[in-house]
């Protein structure tokens, strides 16, 4: 977003509140930043606010910009600005200014008779702003804690032209044909069942197979290219925690422990320390490394309720998680390794807009901890692995965990917001922690290095982007059902039974529509639920041997021996390893 955007938007923001106030007097006011996407307000309202009032709101905004009021800045002494918003029974930002304010004065913006506490900057006045639409409402807590009051946030969205904002209101109705919260309900992929509680979905028979072929594809590639799989325990003694720097770090997202038998006991917030409980089970030389632990391991993160999110923001996932132990003179060579096996993923998924993020060490922190000759030559082996993948990256000094670089990689959705997808890092510091060593070729000992991996990230994350990406439509070899055998009477309801029995010997999802629906019926019901294949079936085939293929996309059918089409399917269903 550019600087002009953000700052059409912050004031179209700040327009928007001077409408509430005046439609809504006694209304408080909290913050309205803008956003990549638009921008927000918070109020709380002496009453409920439906949706309804949205166009009202609207209006009042278009009345307040053709009336052009400048945006005035003043700095005004802090006492007189907690005087000033105390006048105007605005608590919220009285405390703001407690808060935020540190010098001896503070700044305001008005605009007309709105007044807002605000650094800027603002358009010249209001009558510079462009197109605006106002889009939803929803609940937020105040500074994002639950502990305190919940206030009421309006959404909206502001561009320089009309054509543009239309562009994007188009977008907006794309994305919500494909959000993975609404086609998972209709495509019966997951549930969030408010008896087990929020943050904690679970996949259905259909979801689950989604998520199988997803599993089954890493784990061959990871076994394909020398990884070990574990299994280790979702629970472990906090102690482990302690030691790896979990608990002081992230306590906050995690659990709160058990005590059973006098010990703390965690459900666990990360794979890694578990990992290097199995590394270091046994002795090692030179000669043994790298040694690669790959698992699906389950971690448990606190998430507040407001916060979690269809299969995006969850309280319990899983990470295609694994853990290389090397030498520091294969640090680059095993790093070029898992840029490669990103890259592979991605081209197998059909994903191509997205790039990555290197975090490096500066030399103004303090908090980086390691031999600085050691981080170099991390740093440069990353460097080099991204350049041979030939693949777009950026540099992000400062960014680095203490502990080492990290590269992340930076994917947009459907449609073009940037998130982290994946998060890969170098760490000297765990196997500091742990005591980790192997003997070198002078027979002393040495620390290996560690790298945290993981091309999928978490796999309910990485589902919920593929059923956006689609939008439901998964290819073959992801389809929750591959093939839909459709009789057309029910005396050939047997004989279609036969034939899927002999579709699902050859490991294929399929199944039978014997309902008493008309055929088209029937062909429209497994269009919607974006099966690739539907094969109809009557007397005709039967006696022929062959099938009526059917698309999902539609077009023309098509006759095939129930022979080829099987094996067309089985080539179709493979896992695309290569």
């Amino acid at each position: 977003m550019s600087d002009d955007l953000e700052t059409l938007r912050h004031s179209t923001a700040h327009v928007m509140a001077a409408a509430v106030l005046d439609l809504f007097p006694g209304t408080v006011i909290g913050i309205g930043p803008a956003t990549d996407e638009g921008f927000y307000y918070d109020f709380a309202f002496k009453e409920r606010l439906q949706p309804e009032a949205l166009p009202r709101i609207e209006a009042k905004m278009r009345e307040i910009i053709k009336q052009a009021p400048p945006f005035v800045k003043e700095e005004i002494p802090r006492g007189d600005a907690v005087a000033l918003f105390e006048r105007l029974h605005q608590p919220l930002k009285v405390e703001l200014i407690a808060d935020k304010v540190t010098d001896a004065t503070a700044r305001v913006y008005r605009t007309g008779d709105f007044v807002d506490l605000c650094l800027g900057p603002h358009v010249a006045s209001a009558g510079q702003l462009g197109a605006f639409r106002l889009l939803t409402i929803a609940g937020a807590y105040w500074k994002g804690s639950e502990k305190n009051q919940q206030l009421t946030r309006i959404y909206g969205t502001a561009f320089p032209t009309e054509a543009e904002l239309e562009s994007h209101l188009k977008m907006l109705e794309d994305a919500a044909k494909r959000d993975h919260r609404k086609l998972g309900k209709d495509l019966d992929l997951f549930v969030v069942d408010e008896m087990v509680g929020r943050g904690l979905p679970l996949l259905t028979p259909k979801g689950t197979a989604v998520r199988r072929q997803m599993e089954e594809f890493i784990l061959r590639l990871e076994q394909r290219q020398g990884y070990q799989h574990v299994k280790t325990p979702d629970i472990a003694r906090l102690e482990i925690y302690k030691i790896s720097g979990h608990f002081e770090r992230y306590r906050e997202s995690m659990y709160p422990p058990s005590e059973i038998e006098d010990e703390e006991w965690q459900l666990r917030p990360m794979n890694c320390p578990h990992h290097i409980r199995v590394f270091a089970r046994r002795a090692y030389s030179f000669r043994d490394l790298p040694v690669r632990l790959a698992e699906l391991g389950t971690v448990y993160r606190y998430e507040k309720s407001g916060e979690v999110s269809g299969l995006i923001r969850v309280r319990a996932f899983t990470i295609n998680d694994a853990h290389i132990f090397c030498r520091p003179d294969q640090l680059n060579e095993e790093f070029e390794r898992v840029i490669q096996l990103i890259l592979q993923v991605y081209r197998a998924f059909g994903i191509r807009d997205f790039h990555f993020r290197l975090s490096l060490r500066d030399d103004v922190s303090n908090k980086w901890m390691g031999d600085p000759a050691v981080w170099q030559r991390a740093q440069d082996a990353a460097r080099e692995a991204l350049r041979a993948s030939g693949h777009p990256f950026v540099e992000a000094p400062g960014e680095a965990a203490f502990y080492g670089p990290k590269l992340d990689v930076q994917i947009k959705d459907a449609i073009g917001r940037e998130f982290t997808l994946s998060t890969n890092q170098i760490d000297f510091l765990m196997p500091e922690r742990f005591g980790l060593e192997y003997v070198t070729s002078e027979q002393s000992m040495a620390r290996p290095v560690m790298i945290h991996r993981a091309p999928i990230g978490s796999m309910e994350r990485f589902m919920a982007y593929l059923i956006e990406t689609y939008a439901g439509a998964f290819p073959v070899w992801l389809a929750p059902v591959q093939l839909v055998f459709i009789p057309i009477a029910d005396r050939h309801l047997e004989a279609v039974g036969r034939l899927a029995d002999r579709f699902r010997q050859a490991d294929l999802r399929v199944e039978v529509d014997g309902r008493s629906e008309r055929m088209q019926a029937k062909i429209r019901d497994a269009q919607l639920q974006k099966v690739p294949y539907m094969a109809v079936v009557g007397d005709k085939e039967l006696e022929a041997g062959t099938l009526n293929i059917r698309r999902r996309e539609g077009g023309d059918q098509e006759s095939v021996r129930t022979d080829e089409f099987l094996a067309r399917l089985e080539r179709e269903a493979q896992l695309p390893l290569e």
